[in-house]
């Protein structure tokens, strides 16, 4: 009986299926097609220049031994790499694939002998020219789990966190959103999942990006027509961080990209952890199949932390520093610095170094001295029920009118506004401004906020109003 490229690919691929991981095998080996044999010569198609050089460069060995059982010593592999070409380069390719067939798809044919050729991975994370083929994590060791101190502001995401480190892709929570303002932690928590997930299991491949790097390189793997490696290299990361998701808004190519890279992971059991400054339902400008995503696991909310946990962060970060500190100046701290841990984590450094530099004991004197500086210069950050009051007295009426049901003009103007300086000056999620402004949900509180960016645009007095509060707010 003789032999046809089908029926010898797949007796290679039963040996080969006994021989390695099943993911590995879904992974690398279930995408490939036998396209033809030729003189003891097997063709074999792959989706990507990307998949034939990690075939080369990790199962070069078990395709060889797979191919020479059925075709003998003389044996030969060639690799058909067929791509869809959606951004019109017109590079020729050797075109090996029958015109009724072609359609949008370009192929190259490149001939291997079967022994390993170490072809340069594309790995985005390398520096053209410097060969690499190890997938460095990109994650910062000092950013742990024992340098983030828990707290009630903290406990669900840090919790969730440490279920994720232990068992990655194996829990619900997956994708992972930790959601939150600015210095919260939302970057450190992400580094310590997978800190602890290369502690626990080092076979893995870790990796964390920001989003904007992500976005950026997606942008190069366009320019140079290489996009199906752009996603085969982030489709074998075993755990994938990304910050600051909602960084992606508008960028509907990115997002595409992501969706796929997305979907391949999750199919797979490979666990996806994401930051974001605001909840999903917050989210502009993200398409939807996106968002209904991000919602499949668990999104947990860092909050500003307490007074024991402000202070359970300073006694750590001196102690890590190896500096001692009165307890009334750390009290004093824990007091006066309420906004976020990156701000609290600098008042100490300036401390510190003030202390250090001028070789002063660290008194209460300078203590007040560096946080009216330091807090000085920083954006204060006004509370919900503030706003809410300082619009109330400007309109005249009281908070109760201002969140009442009533549809008259001027007290809905009120309560508009009252929502909208909260958006801007609050890193509260908009259904909890609606919720604190009247018991209303966040579809009112975005339209609050279109109407005054509408208003303000093209009503001269409501103008007014806008600049007048807003004055009031930053004082």
């Amino acid at each position: 009986m003789s032999k046809t490229a089908e029926s010898v690919w797949n007796n290679c691929l039963a040996f080969i299926e006994d021989n390695i991981s099943s993911q590995a095998y879904k992974t690398w080996f279930e995408p490939i097609k036998a396209v033809k044999l030729t003189d003891n010569a097997l063709s074999i198609q792959v989706p990507s220049k990307f998949f034939y050089e990690w075939l080369e460069e990790h199962y070069v060995k078990i395709l060889k031994v797979a191919l020479t059982k059925e075709l003998g010593a003389t044996a030969k592999l060639v690799y058909i790499i067929r791509m869809e070409n959606t951004y019109g380069n017109k590079q020729p390719f050797t075109e090996k694939i029958p015109s009724a067939n072609r359609s949008n798809l370009q192929s190259q044919e490149v001939d291997v002998p079967l022994k390993n050729k170490s072809p340069e991975l594309k790995n985005p994370f390398v520096i053209p020219g410097i060969r690499n083929v190890k997938i460095e994590s990109q994650l910062n060791p000092n950013y742990n789990f024992e340098s983030f101190l828990e707290g009630e502001s903290n406990r669900l995401a840090r919790s969730a966190g440490l279920a994720v480190a232990n068992k990655p892709g194996g829990t619900s929570f997956n994708p992972l959103l930790i959601f939150g303002g600015v210095g919260l932690g939302k970057t450190h928590l992400g580094h310590a999942i997978g800190v602890d997930i290369k502690d626990k299991y080092p076979e893995k491949t870790v990796l964390y990006i920001s989003a904007e790097k992500f976005t950026q390189q997606y942008i190069e793997s366009v320019k140079k027509n290489n996009r199906n490696d752009f996603i085969h290299f982030y489709q074998i990361i075993d755990v994938l961080i990304v910050d600051d998701i909602q960084l992606l808004s508008g960028k509907a190519g990115t997002q595409d990209v992501f969706f796929h890279i997305f979907n391949h992971l999750h199919q797979n059991g490979k666990q996806v952890i994401l930051t974001s400054d605001k909840a999903p339902v917050d989210m502009i400008d993200i398409e939807q199949r996106l968002l209904s995503r991000f919602k499949w696991g668990l999104s947990a909310e860092l909050n500003h932390p307490d007074y024991d946990t402000r202070v359970a962060i300073i006694k750590n970060k001196l102690y890590r520093d190896g500096v001692e500190m009165p307890e009334d100046i750390v009290e004093f701290l824990a007091n006066n610095i309420k906004t976020n841990i990156r701000e609290l984590e600098g008042a100490i450094i300036s401390l510190i170094a003030h202390s250090s530099f001028n070789k002063k004991e660290i008194t209460i004197d300078l203590a007040r001295k560096i946080v009216d500086n330091y807090v000085k210069h920083t954006k204060r950050e006004v509370s919900i029920d503030y706003i809410q009051k300082v619009v109330s007295d400007y309109f005249q009426m009281d908070v109760d009118t201002l969140q009442s049901k009533t549809r008259k003009r001027h007290i809905v103007q009120a309560r508009q506004l009252a929502m909208f300086f909260a958006k801007k000056f609050t890193k509260a999620s908009l259904a909890s401004i609606g919720s604190q402004i009247g018991q209303r949900d966040h579809a009112t509180v975005l339209h609050a906020c279109k109407t005054v960016d509408n208003l303000s645009s093209t009503d001269k007095q409501f103008r007014k109003y806008v600049e007048d509060l807003s004055k009031k707010l930053t004082l």
